[in-house]
């Protein structure tokens, strides 16, 4: 042979085995030798020439060995440098690969347990849904059937089949590729798909076949067959053998025959295209191959082949959903803070056996389950029956037709041409569409919480009614105006600038003026009686127009500094005078979180919601105490509000705790509603545990229709009552704890009540008096708190609910907004031992949601500007 052309054949074979893929021309379409040399033999000999020709090539030229054809010992020490150059390949691929430790922890992988205050398991942290089962609790037809398929030699090998990987060679080269992984090849590729790759060259097959040998130098073969078969996918959020036969045949593993074990082990050369659901016919044929293959290696008799192959496909679909436990709201909500723990320590929250204690306690968590679902069921009824009345639920409402305008079908069918009137009309007659809409917009939601108040530990957290039709979390994602409930910040403001409980105002009509000449009217559910009303009074019975004094006298900039100082730390609050009736939307964590402030003497805590992190063994890894308190406000004006707020449910809105649930402690608390009965709320003080919940739509567009119902005293309050006289009468809490009062001197305030009373005497009037009024005594000096006797207000019948009044707010620039998307990030939270820390301010509104500037049912609403704040004069 010529040497250009003996030289460029070398030069072709090496650029071969360079590139080496697989072949998928067909046999007959493949090009002859004759054919390759006459295509690419001449430009080859050409580049070869110009090769030789240049100042490099003229050099080696020179070189003895480079004229004449290689002897022997040349060629045999070619043939002895290609497999030490391969060895040395391999064994710069070995560190690239899974280690020995790596191996031996992905079967004794634990997943971390998060384990409640009184030692139950409230969730585990798993990779995926699956559920280990030990092979001698796997049908023995599963694991005849998966070696007779996937690795008939699988008890011979160390973990390559080298006869049938040379064989897979061979038909690749031929454009007949197949795949000559063994089990634990396989095995290796599912358990490290990262490390491994999923790319088909020669690169990932040596990483799979390092990694192999290291599996079998590790693990018997019975802990191969038992690790593949219970982490093997099988679609559908279905992880292993186990999860795979109770979501396709609705029984375990244990129980699977012949017929059912060939069609599971058919899906894994294709999960997708063999799916017994979606392409029975090919999952049939499938299935038959693999008994086949058990004829074939004696697993199975002909006989029995030809009978069970002329079965249909049977199946018991059921997607096994993963298991959310007592609390998956807080569970979630523990994930991303245990994550980045994890990873700052160096530990695996799925693999490394971690033991989280939290503050959950199980009993609390239990019956504030029951108290949700109870009263879920009946808001629901009502919100049924509210929408089906007339002007409730039909193509005529402008509120529906807005809804349908936000829906992804209406999108779609204007995406594809159809006009706005035309893509609204049909959807509007399309009965099955409706239907499913109204069932989402129209299911009641709620939202739970129960703290500690000494130390701010979460007791209890219910985020959504279920957490399997919405994940949404109510209590810490959830920003919705509080209403009533941010009236105590408006009193607190108040009473650090020298008023007391018993000072009074007129229950009368007021007028606000706004930015732009607009004029706020806030009302009340009666006519106002033109009568003093002291401040407890006014707290008690939730009357806006006092409120709305007060907020002018005090501006609304210091109301903030207080709600700031008790908890409300993340949500924006607007300036502006309908702060003092919750304008500004906020989470129930917040505010149960405040409200746990004035139970602790004004105290702050963020929350806790982790004691303790051990290892499997028990070892303690980490432990979190609560920071030291922040003293928010001063402890004796925090007495005296709190002392206000138990007349709200001794005589109040939130009376029915005492008549409905007949809890007789020491407590204190406020209802809320919100315009158009959006939301309702309800918080409840006791000195050992405040509990807060909220209910209404996702939707606040959507109400329960109903005045009554609509009240934050009776779609809330019944949560917190249901929870709380169970929680009283349990050994867990002390009924009888009070408030304790300050123990401070009162000197000081001793001193400017009597000099206040010494100028009250000497004006004749008080600042707040109308002319010709007389002046209210003046309390004694050291006087605690009380109700007031001065000036009353008219209580009403034993039995009678007192109507909360919301009116309508003056227009807002940050409007409530319906729940952001799935994938939306929380709020940002404190950044403590027990929570975790948020991921920034939620983003702009998803598709779907309220157009910005809607108020509660859809009116458009222009801006506003803060109001700048005011001082009391």
């Amino acid at each position: 042979m010529p040497a250009g052309k003996r030289n460029a054949c070398f030069l072709g074979i090496l650029g071969a085995f360079a590139n080496l893929r697989p072949c998928r021309l067909p046999y007959n379409v493949r090009p002859s030798l004759n054919e390759l040399k006459e295509k690419w033999g001449p430009p080859a000999a050409a580049l070869w020439a110009r090769l030789r020709a240049s100042a490099p090539g003229q050099r080696i030229a020179l070189l003895p060995w480079w004229r004449r054809w290689p002897t022997r010992r040349e060629w045999l020490r070619l043939a002895a440098a290609l497999p030490l150059l391969f060895a040395l390949y391999v064994l710069c691929l070995i560190p690239f690969t899974p280690s020995i430790s790596d191996i031996r922890k992905a079967k004794q992988e634990q997943p971390a347990q998060i384990m409640s205050a009184d030692g139950k398991l409230i969730s585990e942290f798993k990779r995926s849904n699956l559920q280990w089962v030990p092979l001698n609790q796997i049908a023995p037809s599963v694991v005849q059937a998966l070696v007779a398929t996937e690795d008939h030699r699988f008890y011979e090998h160390h973990g390559m089949d080298f006869k049938r990987t040379v064989g897979s060679l061979i038909l690749t080269l031929q454009g007949r590729p197949q795949g000559g992984s063994t089990i634990t090849q396989q095995l290796a590729r599912n358990l490290y798909p990262t490390e491994i790759g999923r790319a088909r060259n020669l690169n990932r097959k040596l990483k799979e076949a390092i990694t192999a040998f290291k599996i079998e130098a590790l693990y018997t073969k019975d802990e191969i067959l038992e690790t593949y078969l219970n982490t093997v996918p099988f679609l559908y959020n279905a992880y292993g053998i186990e999860m795979a036969s109770r979501t396709y045949f609705d029984k375990p593993a244990a129980r699977l025959t012949v017929l059912e074990s060939a069609t599971l082990v058919g899906m894994l050369k294709g999960n997708a295209y063999y799916n017994p659901v979606l392409n029975p016919d090919r999952a049939l044929s499938r299935r038959n191959t693999v008994l086949m293959q058990m004829v074939k290696r004696g697993e199975l008799r002909e006989a029995e082949f030809e009978r069970l192959s002329k079965r249909p496909m049977r199946l018991d679909f059921e997607r096994q959903e993963e298991p959310t436990g007592m609390a998956p709201h807080f569970a979630q909500q523990l994930r991303k803070w245990l994550i980045a723990w994890a990873d700052a320590h160096d530990y695996d929250i799925y693999a490394d056996g971690l033991v989280v204690r939290t503050t959950i306690d199980s009993r609390l968590q239990a019956w504030a389950n029951q108290a949700v679902a109870h009263q879920m069921r009946t808001l629901q009824g009502v919100a049924n029956g509210g929408w089906s009345q007339p002007g409730g639920w039909n193509a005529a409402n402008p509120v529906v037709q807005q809804l349908v305008r936000e829906s992804e079908p209406y999108r779609r069918l204007r995406g594809a041409g159809e006009s706005e009137d035309a893509a609204l009309k049909k959807l509007l007659a399309d009965k099955a569409f409706m239907k499913s809409l109204r069932d989402d917009k129209t299911r009641v939601q709620a939202g739970f919480l129960a703290m500690d108040p000494r130390t701010s530990a979460v007791l209890a957290w219910v985020g959504s009614r279920d957490y399997a039709e919405d994940a949404f979390d109510h209590v810490q994602q959830a920003r919705r105006q509080p209403g009533s409930t941010f009236k105590p910040f408006v009193y607190g403001a108040v009473l650090q600038q020298g008023a007391r409980p018993e000072d009074t105002r007129k229950d009368e009509e007021v007028e606000i003026q706004l930015p732009g000449g607009e004029v706020w009217r806030p009302t009340d559910a009666a006519a106002p009686t033109g009568e003093p009303i002291t401040l407890a009074d006014a707290l008690a019975y939730s009357k806006n127009t006092v409120t709305a004094q007060l907020m002018q006298d005090v501006g609304p900039n210091r109301v903030i500094r207080l709600a700031r100082a008790l908890g409300v730390r993340q949500s924006p609050l607007e300036a502006v005078p309908a702060l003092a009736l919750g304008a500004s939307p906020v989470t129930l964590l917040e505010m149960v979180n405040a409200y746990g402030s004035l139970a602790n003497a004004g105290r702050y805590i963020p929350p806790q919601l982790v004691t303790r992190i051990e290892n499997s063994d028990g070892e303690v890894l980490a432990e979190f105490t609560p920071p030291k308190p922040e003293q928010a406000w001063d402890e004796e004006h925090n007495y005296q509000l709190v002392d206000m707020m138990r007349a709200v449910v001794n005589k109040g809105t939130g009376r029915a705790i005492r008549q409905r649930y007949g809890i007789r402690a020491d407590v204190a608390g406020k209802t809320g509603t919100t315009q158009g009965n959006a939301d309702g709320w309800f918080i409840l003080m006791h000195p050992q545990i405040v509990a807060g919940a909220w209910a209404g739509f996702n939707d606040p567009r959507i109400t329960l229709r109903s005045d009554q119902w609509g009240q934050g005293s009776r779609s809330a309050l019944p949560m917190v009552g249901d929870f709380m006289s169970r929680a009283l009468r349990s050994p867990l809490l002390n009924a009888k704890a009070h408030f304790a009062s300050p123990e401070t001197s009162h000197w000081w305030s001793d001193f400017m009540d009597r000099l206040r009373s010494k100028l009250q005497q000497w004006t004749g009037a008080r600042s707040d008096q109308e002319p010709g009024e007389d002046a209210a005594p003046a309390p004694a000096p050291g006087r605690r708190p009380s109700a007031p006797s001065s000036a009353p207000a008219p209580e009403p019948a034993p039995e009678s609910d007192i109507e909360e009044s919301t009116p309508a707010l003056p227009p807002s620039k940050a409007p409530s907004a319906p729940p952001p998307a799935d994938n939306a990030p929380p709020p940002n939270l404190d950044t403590s031992p027990g929570l975790a820390p948020g991921d920034g301010m939620p983003p702009p509104q998803a598709p779907g949601q309220a157009p910005p500037g809607w108020s509660d049912v859809g009116t458009p609403l222009p801006p506003l500007q803060p109001a700048p704040a005011q001082s009391r004069p």
